[in-house]
């Protein structure tokens, strides 16, 4: 009888241990679903909330600069900017953004930026209809997830309208279907497609969109060891397509300009910021710091996956994965050419950042059942973090610029109770702690949508030049008002002063007339003689210009050189 009741203590401990099995999976499947709707409901407000409130920086201003003249003018093909030719870069981007302006009725800073919320939700889609490819579903989405939620996307690119998340969803775009095309023998689809989308990317950006096609047909049929394909007609064919649609639009712009300036502009565009044009120990430093700058700070949290390229196999589990080498390839052919040069936007490689990522949560995947320091590492870091942050979340009660917050207390404590539920289910369900953390991040962006970027528009100069460039375009509705020689425009004061004109302010390098009016740098122009008629607030280095109407006529050749100054 005793051996019977130890069988059946033996028997009952294990079905008990069985059942709490059974019930931590149903959990954790029910939690994940949650974590996938939670994810869902926050993806809105996250990306929406306050995005039009900010002044636009100068590269926003930019772009839509080059768009609202366009409209004025009725030239859509020859960019301009202040009436001159602009070279730097073509007008996709451009027309895009006529686009929304259409459908918004709007040329404000919310339509500036929709574009860019628009093609980040396209591009996370994209990265998780290829990565579900080859991954498991919780892995394609904690791919796209990954991209969305690190620190320089979620915190400061999302909300900004630049051109650099829709022509990096082009690009990432143009390698997945060489991959995928090629995976499946359809060569002749494969460059067609790439070399296309190659195309319509240079005609957004220049130059950089032929140095990821190359590097990319290049790196992946070199791996192959099918070198050959480059002499077929499939190949042939791909770079006959992308010269017919490069060709037909600067077949148009000859019809306006000269390509002459342009091309030499579109090459020092791309060889600007080469390590030619530094100091050696500059180059050397920006080497070294280049990984950590990228993966330690711009990228994080995700980039601290990374440490599981140190862990022994790790490179040979990459090469043995089909998709996960084409990626990892890609990624380092492309990225030498911006650690080697200095003075680089992180911006510039947001196309190859999903293809790390993917990878690393490859890795991750692959070495969930092994206790590696790599993995204790990261689970320990991630899951400080997310206990960190309901303290975190409490600190808007007790800052004195936030007193007065609409709706403080609610706010607040909605974003605590949020962090508060996400921390113990990170600490409560291990297997689902990267998916915890991503949704942990869409919460902190709400906060940060309704807490940070108040405060910042509240203490920010540049809403005042704004402000102050749309006083004076009131000023002198109606007037000659013209730009003055080489006097440095800056391109949110520009934008603002045309939209609000409803017409161009020329740039005059002389003759110079008595009954235009100027608007003149007076540091960089110190020895002109003028009337002084008003004044305008610069946003960048605080600078005041004038507003003036010159005494006496001034002969183009007599117009001096500006002086420099700090």
């Amino acid at each position: 009888m005793q051996r019977y009741s130890g069988a059946l203590r033996f028997f009952l401990y294990f079905w008990a241990r069985k059942s709490n099995a059974i019930q931590l999976g149903i959990n954790i499947n029910r939690y994940r679903k949650a974590l996938y709707f939670l994810a869902l409901a926050l993806l809105a407000p996250a990306l929406l909330i306050n995005l039009g409130l900010l002044t636009l920086i100068d590269d926003e201003a930019l772009r839509a600069w080059v768009a609202l003249e366009m409209q004025l003018s009725d030239n859509y093909i020859a960019p301009m900017l202040h009436g001159d030719f602009y070279y730097k870069k073509p007008p996709v981007y451009n027309w895009m953004l006529l686009g929304v302006f259409s459908l918004t009725g709007e040329m404000d800073e919310w339509s500036i930026r929709i574009p860019t919320v628009a093609f980040l939700l396209v591009y996370i889609s994209t990265i998780y209809y290829f990565a579900r490819q080859h991954f498991s579903r919780d892995l394609a989405a904690l791919s796209a997830l990954a991209f969305l939620t690190c620190g320089r996307i979620l915190f400061y690119d999302s909300f900004l309208g630049l051109i650099d998340i829709s022509y990096s969803w082009l690009t990432f775009l143009s390698f997945m279907l060489f991959f995928h095309l090629s995976e499946k023998g359809r060569w002749a689809q494969a460059f067609g497609w790439s070399y296309a989308l190659a195309a319509v990317g240079f005609l957004m950006k220049g130059l950089p969109a032929v140095v990821f096609q190359g590097a990319t047909v290049l790196g992946w049929l070199a791996y192959r060891r099918e070198w050959y394909r480059l002499f077929r007609w499939p190949h042939l064919l791909g770079g006959l397509i992308f010269l017919a649609i490069t060709g037909a639009y600067y077949a148009a712009y000859v019809q306006y300009n000269s390509l002459d300036a342009l091309a030499q502009v579109l090459l020092n565009e791309s060889a600007k910021r080469t390590a030619g044009r530094y100091p050696f120990w500059f180059t050397v430093l920006h080497l070294l710091t280049y990984p950590f700058e990228l993966l330690v700070y711009h990228f994080m949290p995700w980039g601290l996956l990374a440490v599981f390229l140190l862990k022994r196999g790790a490179w040979a589990k990459i090469w043995q994965h089909r998709f996960t080498a084409f990626a990892m390839l890609v990624f380092l052919l492309n990225i030498i050419v911006y650690w080697t040069a200095p003075k680089v936007h992180p911006r510039y490689v947001f196309m190859l950042i999903p293809l790390l990522f993917m990878v690393l949560l490859y890795l991750y995947n692959e070495y969930t059942e092994e206790a590696t320091w790599q993995k204790q590492v990261i689970d320990m870091v991630l899951l400080g973090c997310c206990l960190v942050l309901p303290l975190a979340a409490l600190a808007p009660l007790f800052l004195s610029r936030l007193s007065g917050t609409p709706w403080l207390w609610p706010k607040t404590l909605l974003i605590f109770a949020l962090l508060s539920g996400l921390a113990y289910g990170a600490w409560r369900f291990r297997e689902a702690r990267l998916l915890t953390v991503a949704v942990a991040l869409l919460a902190v962006r709400l906060a940060f949508n309704w807490f940070v970027l108040p405060d910042r528009d509240a203490n920010d100069f540049g809403n005042d030049a704004r402000l102050d460039a749309i006083r004076v375009a009131r000023a002198y509705e109606g007037k000659d008002l013209r730009m003055f020689a080489q006097s440095e425009w800056q391109p949110m004061t520009s934008f603002q002063m045309t939209l609000e004109r409803g017409a161009v302010i020329p740039v005059d390098y002389g003759p110079i007339d008595t009954s235009a009016y100027y608007v003149i740098d007076p540091q960089a122009y110190p020895s002109l003689e003028y009337e002084t008629d008003g004044t305008l607030q610069m946003r960048h280095g605080k600078k005041v210009y004038r507003i003036v109407r010159f005494k006496a006529p001034i002969p183009k050749t007599a117009i001096p050189e500006p002086v420099e100054y700090d």
